[in-house]
């Protein structure tokens, strides 16, 4: 018997409400807004980390578990897996609910990498010394 997931027990990196402009040539939800809104929550959290400027470098994994639909509400959590000396890598996972129940299924989850950056636009240590 399968067991049912559920999301994180705190509170979304953010939340964003799925709207008809954020549909492919067939009327879904694109796949690439969903990334965008990952990347987002993840930039989110290494800015905060880093206490400064980044840039993603990278998405280690990237799986679509589930559509997302107008008008759904999609929330996305973020998690720190590990910091190196000018990298991240977090881990992002976004949940889908729809305004007619409380319930939410996984979405998307994916890893992604960041470097935080000077104004130079050059990588810098996340935790300067």
């Amino acid at each position: 018997m399968a067991v049912e997931e559920l999301p994180p027990q705190t509170e979304p990196t953010i939340r964003v409400i799925a709207m008809p402009a954020d549909t492919n040539s067939n009327g879904d939800i694109f796949g690439g807004w969903l990334v965008s809104q990952m990347d987002l929550a993840g930039g989110t959290l290494a800015s905060r980390t880093s206490r400064g400027r980044i840039v993603t470098v990278k998405i280690d994994s990237m799986v679509f578990l589930n559509p997302v639909h107008v008008g759904d509400e999609v929330s996305i959590y973020t998690r720190l897996l590990g910091v190196g000396r000018t990298s991240m890598k977090i881990d992002i996972a976004a949940w889908s609910r729809t305004r007619e129940c409380d319930s939410s299924v996984k979405v998307t989850e994916g890893q992604f990498t960041y470097v935080a950056i000077d104004k130079n636009r050059k990588p810098r240590a996340v935790n300067p010394s």
